[in-house]
């Protein structure tokens, strides 16, 4: 895996693929700017070298160059960060383009325009990626959140790079978190897989049921194992037509020696609301008219205990509606258990937008060993997937 340690980038105009696709508010200002500080350590390698960088991007979903999606909005929050003035250019390929990367001196660094301004770049377009690829001379890709999509500026601009490519610090080290569960893993290995649907997270599970010990299932996917088992679940959230895919993942899971550890308990309300009223009920006896919005205290203390006794965790997927507090408690719990186990030596790994967001609001990210930048990237690799952002650079 060729990685920016490989080479010296002194005197090379360096055309860096970022994902600087952050939320801004009304005012069009940053309010996260986790995926910017992410790509910091590239960036002052290549400078520190006496290279320049020339960042390429997406914002948003534009339709027709409308201003709210211009990644000058980032320009300031960026120089802050990286703390180095960014030259910015109203387009990403073009004669404008091409006289801002001419100009850039060692040390410097162009952020260009918008490159879903162009629908080329999501169609993949090898003419597109070419003319990106003519304003540098080597390319790193360090844009894990956009690594499962085939772009001309995530996978296509690669082959105009041959033996001059590599992995930016940032994709390494989400390829490096994402093998140490799947592949170089400390045992016990405990899986933790929540949120809504068992259909969306079925192919991770089949994928990693060979490498973990532990599964442990929460969230809303849970009441469909618990209703398949033949619980009473209320007014759950429950997919009628993924119960039999539920007992087969049970059975599969019984069969490779993996012990599934599904909620023993509820904290129930009788309206999706944070104004219900609410009560605790065993998780196989919820009465009709209540459904279940978080793990419940037994649960909690049970899945804490196995967290505990984990070398290696994964963790996708909230076990409870945690952005209304009274249903919060079942994600702190767990979050709060993870934490632990990592300041006693577990490697963790944190993905997928629910979680990530979880660790955030309650102040754990920083006690967790790693947190993915890239929701559905993360998700694509743990089924097993090669992504092509990844491809291209090993070809």
């Amino acid at each position: 895996m060729k990685t920016l340690k490989d080479f010296n980038f002194k005197k090379k105009k360096v055309l860096i693929r970022v994902d600087f696709n952050v939320p801004l508010n009304d005012a069009h200002q940053v309010t996260d700017d986790t995926r910017i500080r992410a790509v910091k350590p590239t960036l002052i390698k290549i400078l520190e070298d006496g290279g320049s960088c020339i960042l390429m991007s997406h914002l948003g979903r534009p339709k027709n160059r409308e201003d709210e999606f211009s990644l000058k909005h980032v320009v300031n929050k960026v120089s802050e960060i990286i703390g180095v003035q960014i030259k910015f250019v109203t387009d990403c390929i073009g004669s404008k383009a091409e006289e801002a990367a001419s100009k850039l001196l060692p040390g410097e660094i162009l952020l260009l325009e918008n490159l879903r301004y162009y629908p080329e770049e999501t169609e993949g377009d090898s003419d597109f990626a070419k003319k990106l690829a003519s304003l540098g001379d080597f390319y790193v890709n360090d844009a894990f959140g956009t690594a499962h999509r085939a772009h001309a500026s995530t996978a296509i601009i690669a082959d105009f790079f041959p033996g001059s490519k590599c992995f930016g610090t940032l994709l390494e080290r989400e390829i490096e978190s994402i093998n140490k569960v799947l592949k170089d893993n400390q045992k016990p290995v405990t899986a933790i897989i929540g949120g809504a649907k068992v259909s969306s997270k079925i192919t991770i599970i089949e994928n990693i049921l060979d490498k973990i010990d532990h599964l442990i299932v929460g969230g809303g996917m849970a009441f469909t194992f618990v209703k398949a088992l033949g619980g009473k679940i209320g007014n759950s959230l429950v997919e009628e037509d993924k119960m039999d895919l539920a007992l087969s993942i049970l059975e599969q899971a019984k069969q490779k020696n993996v012990k599934i550890h599904l909620p023993v308990d509820a904290v129930i309300a009788d309206s999706f609301s944070e104004n219900a009223n609410t009560k605790e009920s065993p998780i196989d006896a919820i009465p009709d008219g209540w459904m279940g919005l978080d793990s419940g205290q037994k649960t909690n203390a049970h899945f804490a205990g196995i967290i505990r006794e984990s070398k290696t965790i994964l963790w996708n997927g909230p076990v409870g509606v945690f952005e209304m507090k009274p249903f919060s408690h079942g994600t702190i719990s767990m979050g709060i258990a993870i934490a632990e186990a990592t300041k006693n030596g577990c490697f963790s790994l944190v993905g997928g937008g629910d979680s990530v967001s979880a660790v955030k609001q309650f102040g754990l990210e920083n006690k967790v060993s790693y947190v993915s930048t890239g929701g559905g990237a993360m998700l694509e690799m743990l089924e097993g997937k090669t992504l092509p952002g990844i491809a291209a650079i090993l070809d």
